[in-house]
């Protein structure tokens, strides 16, 4: 499992966790793309506006492997601004490619590409 090293491990003052430390013993947990519901805390929406960022800080808009970032967290995003960046995705992979769907990403997190030229 790839360590993506100078990622946020989680957001600063809370328990919303954006990496995790060690590969699950058990197997590793499938992608799943979660439902955001209008009714969210504020504390969610900023987790997922601080994980976006964070991601576009890291990666930008290259392909990147999933490796040791939180399938949780990464779920909330999966299938609308973050997608698969191979054919065969296997949700269930450390190695599985990554990208952000740029277009999608700037329409829901705004606030995470600002001083970013846009494209």
């Amino acid at each position: 499992m790839l360590k993506h090293r100078g990622f946020p491990g989680r957001l600063p003052g809370t328990d919303f966790q954006f990496t995790i430390r060690r590969a699950n013993p058990k197997g590793v947990t499938k992608l799943i793309a979660r439902e955001r519901f209008r009714d969210r805390s504020p504390a969610d929406r900023r987790a997922d506006l601080a994980f976006m960022a964070a991601l576009w800080d890291a990666f930008g808009d290259a392909p990147f492997e999933r490796g040791n970032l939180d399938a949780g967290r990464l779920s909330w995003l999966f299938g609308r601004e973050v997608v698969p960046a191979e054919e065969g995705f296997d949700p269930e992979s450390y190695d599985a490619l990554l990208k952000i769907d740029l277009p999608r990403a700037r329409a829901a997190f705004p606030e995470a590409f600002e001083g970013e030229e846009s494209a």
